[in-house]
């Protein structure tokens, strides 16, 4: 099979879909590597990188999907890398179809087998493809929260972990899974005072004895949301629905009651976002103000720290790209249910139900799609 990675163009994304290491693995299986030229150059990894692993060089990105059978890559296709999609062709990255009507209308359009990072599973009931980008999200949101907070950017200047004799930030994570956790994590370790809300209770019990009182756990009712988000200094936002579209769990009213300056973080903006009054930014331009609360939401927040994401990201992804290259995305999809679940689009049809119920799509399921 011929893979092709070409550079990613979504603004400010320095992350690559293949290290050189991810190229040397699929060539001694004996595929093909097409790499464009420059794709790695943001996360450290030159072209002489690639050739030394045995990939092909090419000069653009219509080469590279030109001769590609599959495509690999980090982010969402972008408009332009979506009429370069042909039918047959396996697009295998991120897609977040839930909130975006116009890509799935084109994925769907071209024809093209595309397998979602987001919707993978395992036998955990885990996401292992989205899990290192959600670590690595949950541990910057902190960081990118605490620049939010300074006054220079608008917010209340008030310094994370505080001083001897005032009073450290107070920080309200909304969701205790991946992400949540280490947001948590790296917010107590700022010196923040930290509580995580989530609605099972067994991963409530689950933070309180592993973390052993660092941060404390609420129950996510209404009530307890409002009232904490009311409090608090910052707020990120770290609720995942699988391939659905984020539940809006902070209302626009709700802001007038925050403090002035207060910062929002919101992680989950790759599905919508939940906070209604969440919309996508980028790292050049990060921030904006609504009714005095400030709003940092970054949708590819891990693009910030590329090298780092681009290596966790392609530890991750390499046994199910090799998977696809070695047995073709049936045959491989018949072999692992897991990667049948990351199945969004095949052959003219959305194969994802969730994202058909948020977008009011005719859904095959992916089991008659095995079998067109």
């Amino acid at each position: 099979m011929i893979i092709g990675c070409p550079t990613e163009i979504k603004p400010q994304e320095f992350r690559v879909g293949m290290t050189p290491n991810a190229a040397r693995e699929a060539v001694q299986h004996g595929h093909n590597v097409i790499i464009q030229s420059g794709a790695g150059v943001g996360s450290g990894f030159a072209d002489v990188d690639y050739v030394a692993a045995g990939a092909a060089i090419a000069t653009t990105a219509a080469e590279v999907f030109e001769q590609a059978d599959m495509i690999v890559k980090v982010k969402e296709p972008q408009a332009g890398e979506r009429k370069m999609l042909r039918e047959g062709q396996i697009l295998f990255t991120y897609l977040h179809l839930a909130p975006d009507p116009d890509q799935t209308n084109d994925l769907i359009a071209s024809g093209a087998t595309c397998i979602a990072y987001e919707t993978v599973t395992d036998d955990n009931g885990g996401l292992p493809l989205l899990a290192p980008m959600s670590e690595v999200a949950g541990k910057l949101a902190p960081q990118v929260g605490a620049w939010t907070l300074q006054k220079a950017n608008g917010g209340r200047g008030v310094l994370m972990g505080g001083v001897p004799g005032v009073k450290p930030a107070r920080v309200v994570v909304i969701g205790g899974g991946v992400v949540g956790t280490h947001a948590a994590r790296v917010a107590a370790g700022m010196g923040a005072d930290v509580t995580v809300l989530d609605r099972s209770l067994a991963r409530l019990r689950y933070l309180d004895d592993a973390f052993g009182g660092r941060f404390k756990t609420s129950y996510a009712s209404a009530g307890n949301t409002a009232d904490l988000v009311e409090m608090a200094d910052m707020v990120i936002g770290a609720v995942l629905i699988p391939g659905a579209a984020a539940p809006k769990l902070v209302t626009k009213a709700q802001l007038t009651d925050m403090k002035p300056g207060a910062a929002i973080v919101d992680v989950a903006i790759d599905q919508g976002g939940c906070f209604e009054t969440s919309r996508a930014t980028t790292h050049e331009d990060p921030i904006y103000e609504v009714d005095g609360v400030m709003h940092y939401c970054v949708a590819n927040m891990p693009g910030a720290v590329a090298r780092t994401s681009t290596i966790a990201l392609g530890n991750a992804t390499m046994p199910f790209m090799l998977a696809l290259a070695n047995k073709g995305w049936r045959q491989a999809c018949t072999d692992d249910p897991h990667l049948l679940n990351g199945l969004n689009v095949h052959a003219g049809h959305l194969t994802y139900f969730a994202v058909g119920k948020a977008l009011g799509i005719d859904v095959l399921s992916p089991q008659l799609a095995l079998k067109e």
